[in-house]
């Protein structure tokens, strides 16, 4: 027979009260069954825990010694009990999110995080930016457990992606040239114009394909903010999400509405389709809930 921790919890229920029967109650067990676990544990403990006369209960000089590490290790056994049950609600855990840079611009990412972690104090939100283009690997290898991306975008059959944020595409160009003069601007306006490409490149295919002319071999500087600084710096012109406008302001560079139907420029979650953490799934719940299309 070894220690265990029902001889534990009553041997500090006896150094609670000092004294066996309102041990036994607190315990809910029989003062008979509680005296057998207490010589038990003396027993495999090699020493006396306890003075017991009929009248008195009092601490041992080794009891006293023992008492703190026992309560020290119950203490931790019901805090990783605890813990257990905190991570299988869903309430404890770690994510790794990952996200583009773009999709901070449009307020849905901070929402979300705002109000998960007022809601899950205890769960840890690692994030990390990177190119689109590796994100739904890192999803399917789970280094990663959600993203921030924009589609359209190819994934695995495994991975799944569901629209947070709608807006749409404006183009920015330079704040000197005859563009910026106008209150809209026609696809095909852009046609002799030299283009930097973000890398997702959906708004800019569309309106070269309103526009009828060549889809842009132009620059492809990566990040929005890149993007935008070639506008300013180099004189060309880029589609980008509307939600750009408020929150990136380089000198030379203005924003304008594209004419025509409005070009859709989504943000999505990218999650794996059967997802087992209930970290993970609360987390989606709330990014879903937040959508605002």
């Amino acid at each position: 027979m070894q220690l265990e921790l029902r001889h534990l919890r009553c041997i500090l229920a006896v150094a609670r009260h000092l004294h066996f029967a309102r041990a036994a109650d607190e315990l809910g067990i029989a003062p008979p069954s509680l005296t057998k676990q207490i010589r038990d544990a003396e027993t495999l403990l090699k020493f006396r825990l306890f003075h017991r006369t009929r009248r008195s209960v009092s601490l041992t000089s080794a009891g006293e010694a023992y008492l703190p590490g026992a309560a020290a290790v119950l203490a931790q056994l019901e805090a990783a009990r605890e813990n257990g049950l905190l991570a299988q609600r869903g309430q404890l855990g770690r994510i790794r999110v990952g996200y583009v840079a773009s999709a901070v611009y449009a307020g849905v990412m901070r929402k979300t995080l705002t109000r998960f972690r007022a809601s899950h104090p205890r769960i840890e939100v690692e994030l990390t930016e990177m190119p689109m283009d590796e994100i739904p690997a890192r999803i399917a290898d789970r280094q990663l457990d959600v993203a921030y991306v924009r589609p359209p975008m190819a994934f695995a059959e495994e991975l799944q992606a569901t629209c947070v944020h709608r807006d749409e595409f404006v183009v920015a160009v330079p704040a000197d040239s005859p563009l910026a003069a106008l209150d809209r601007i026609a696809p095909q306006q852009l046609r002799h114009e030299r283009f930097a490409v973000p890398e997702q490149e959906l708004g800019t295919l569309e309106v070269a394909r309103r526009g009828r002319f060549a889809a842009p071999a132009g620059r492809r500087p990566g990040p929005l903010i890149a993007v935008v600084a070639s506008v300013s710096l180099d004189g060309t012109v880029a589609i980008v999400p509307a939600s750009l406008c408020a929150c990136v302001a380089l000198p030379g560079v203005a924003y304008r509405p594209l004419s025509g139907k409005p070009i859709a420029s989504e943000i999505a979650l990218l999650y794996r389709r059967h997802e087992s953490s209930r970290a993970v799934k609360a987390f989606l719940h709330d990014a879903r809930d937040e959508k605002d299309v």
